[in-house]
């Protein structure tokens, strides 16, 4: 008995302290997790409550609205338009296809575009929203709206997209935009998140997209919150990010629309620039085409369409295409051979219709002479002979260094696409690109604008302006940012003297104001208006002896794209140049009878603001210019947005 009871003392002792070790235990595991819970609640609390609201709340980008552009007087030439989209969350939709089998039967949509999203969905995260259709009508919108219930991860938005109201007056200056591709995001090296919105649109050609990043602005964000199935309930906050900037251009609207409705039916390019300030106020490459279409997804048949057009009407003739300036090249020889000193203006070269080289001749234009000729016979008359002759006197590195001082050889920094460097060849350049000594021959064609000679419309228009002034001038595209102008410099004097300039000029003067001149069909009637200029013909092909024994072709004996180019430069008022003109028209023939009339139209219409009276052209033309002025396609003037300044 005395056993037991010790016994049972010895146990209740042992499973005390058991007791306690356990309960030791467990007050230490409490006080862990009442620490834990401490530092979770107190410490911790506002990492699980971002961490919940994340749960809760989707945050997505806003696309900013794309930056407008403006004419000089305040005219929309670029704007947004309010675009009805569809677009679908892969992440919140579930089964893919059943949601878009439903959708379908409600909206009936392009297979195209269901394709072009499933191969979204599957190059992009789950989370990112992609985008199934767009330009929906208001009635499709409301119908897939009405019936988001029955839609997961199906979201309708109302977003901007680019319109260009006067279609193809600026398609080439002003481009296009586009969806964002995988190729974009290579070339642009940007991390710019936007540009990871499906079918976000940036700028692929001229202004669009030299001034891309001003134009796009910075993107807003929205926070959405959703519920357990992950149906947005309401949206919290909403930061709209910062439109992009505003651009006005140079450009006047109606002479630009003017300007391409002249050129109609025409391969060809028109520049018109302000002599005073370098302002181009119109840039016009034909044919255009409608940019409104590459915006919406042009079809594959009107970009073929575009592509095999034999005018080229993507290209643009204005800064891209190079041409030879032929005869429009020849009072830069002139004035290269007067500051050199190696002739006098009166001095007289006798053209015989060729000049002999050895045992080969180089033929003047007209084939049986022009006799004696001074300077200013020479360009009024469009001697070839008086330049083959004084272009051995003064050399070509001259000519070339004069060429330069004017504009050719130049890439002009203007917001355009793929603008071009011409060509002003000299000896040094023949050996580095052609690994071959420069010929005498060269030379001859080169005094003449022809041979490896190449300059761009845009560097014409530039060439003219600096002839009319002694000046540097230099174009200029944008007006001003936002409202705030862009500083334009005072243009430095050429160096060039006025004594040689104002031979030059007067020559010029002749072209169109004397009988004898090779424009004088388009001079301008109104003495407060006479117009200079120079016409050019260039050649496209070779002319064979053979050919010249049996007579030249006719230009309009040719195919279209065998005949010569015709070229203009010219500046008016004469007695204060106001405006430079350029014209090209490709395989047009002969520069006087292609391109002038069009220069001399276009500065009219640039110097009256408007259609010039007939009395502004010689009697016996107005009946026919009264015609043709009916007949023009013109856009009404339009009417600058109200508010909008004019910098």
């Amino acid at each position: 008995m005395k056993r037991a009871d010790k016994d049972m003392k010895l146990s209740a002792r042992t499973i005390t302290r058991r007791g306690l070790i356990v309960g030791g235990l467990q007050l230490g595991v409490l006080g862990a997790l009442a620490v834990r819970m401490r530092e979770l609640q107190v410490k911790e609390a506002e990492q699980y409550k971002f961490l919940a609201e994340e749960n809760r709340i989707n945050i997505r980008l806003l696309p900013p609205a794309r930056g407008l552009i403006y004419d000089r007087d305040g005219v929309l030439l670029a704007g947004n338009a309010p675009n009805y989209r569809v677009v679908i969350v892969r992440e919140d939709a579930g089964d893919v296809d059943a949601v878009l089998r439903t959708l379908t039967d409600i909206v009936p949509l392009p297979e195209e575009d269901l394709a072009r999203a499933r191969r979204e969905m599957g190059r992009r995260s789950p989370f990112v929203p992609v985008t199934i259709s767009d330009r929906l009508t208001w009635e499709q919108f409301s119908e897939i709206s009405i019936n988001a219930p029955a839609l997961p991860g199906i979201v309708t938005e109302v977003g901007l997209s680019r319109y260009y109201p006067l279609d193809q007056d600026f398609a080439h200056s002003i481009g296009y935009v586009g969806p964002v591709s995988d190729f974009d995001l290579e070339r642009l090296n940007d991390d710019d998140p936007l540009l990871q919105i499906p079918r976000f649109q940036i700028g692929k050609t001229g202004v669009e997209a030299k001034f891309e990043q001003a134009l796009r602005g910075s993107a807003g964000s929205s926070q959405i919150e959703v519920n357990a199935a992950g149906r947005v309930m309401r949206e919290l906050r909403r930061d709209e990010g910062q439109p992009g900037a505003n651009l006005q251009l140079t450009l006047d609207h109606a002479l630009q629309n003017y300007t391409e409705a002249r050129l109609a039916g025409e391969s060809a390019a028109v520049v018109v620039m302000d002599i005073e300030d370098g302002d181009i106020r119109a840039i016009a490459s034909a044919p255009s085409f409608d940019p409104n279409k590459f915006v919406r997804g042009i079809s594959s048949a009107d970009y073929r369409a575009l592509l095999e057009d034999e005018y080229r009407p993507l290209a643009d003739k204005t800064v891209q295409g190079t041409y030879p300036p032929g005869s429009t090249f020849k009072m830069l020889t002139a004035l290269a051979a007067l500051e050199a000193g190696v002739i006098d203006p009166g001095e007289r070269v006798w053209c015989p219709g060729h000049y002999k080289l050895g045992t080969r001749r180089f033929h003047c234009w007209k084939r049986g002479g022009h006799g004696w000729m001074n300077l200013v016979d020479s360009l009024r008359e469009s001697c070839d002979v008086y330049y083959y002759d004084i272009s051995q006197k003064v050399g070509v590195d001259k000519i070339a260094e004069m060429a330069r001082r004017f504009g050719l050889g130049t890439r002009f920094d203007v917001p355009m696409s793929a603008v071009a460097e011409g060509l002003m060849p000299n000896r040094a350049w023949k050996a580095a690109n052609r690994g071959e000594a420069w010929q005498v021959g060269d030379t001859l064609n080169a005094s003449i604008g022809q041979g490896f000679v190449l300059a761009s419309p845009l560097q014409l228009a530039v060439m003219t302006a600096r002839l009319a002034t002694g000046r540097e001038i230099m174009p200029r595209l944008i007006r001003a940012v936002n409202d705030r102008p862009v500083a334009r410099p005072d243009p430095a004097p050429l160096g060039i003297r006025r004594a040689h300039l104002e031979v030059i000029q007067r020559a010029l003067y002749e072209v169109t104001n004397l009988r004898s001149g090779t424009a004088y069909g388009s001079r301008i009637a109104e003495s407060t208006y006479r117009l200079a200029g120079k016409t050019g013909t260039s050649q496209v092909r070779n002319i064979t002896v053979e050919e010249r024994a049996r007579g030249v072709f006719r230009n309009e004996d040719l195919p279209w794209n065998r005949r010569d180019h015709a070229l203009f430069v010219g500046y008016a008022p004469f007695d204060a140049p106001r405006y430079a003109v350029s014209v090209v028209v490709e395989h047009g023939g002969g520069g006087s009878k292609a391109a002038a009339p069009i220069a001399r139209d276009v500065l009219l219409q640039a110097l009256y603001g408007g259609l010039p009276p007939l009395s502004a052209y010689p009697a016996h033309q107005r009946n026919m210019i009264d015609e043709r002025q009916r007949a023009l396609e013109l856009r009404p003037r339009q009417e600058p947005e109200q508010g909008r300044s004019r910098a």
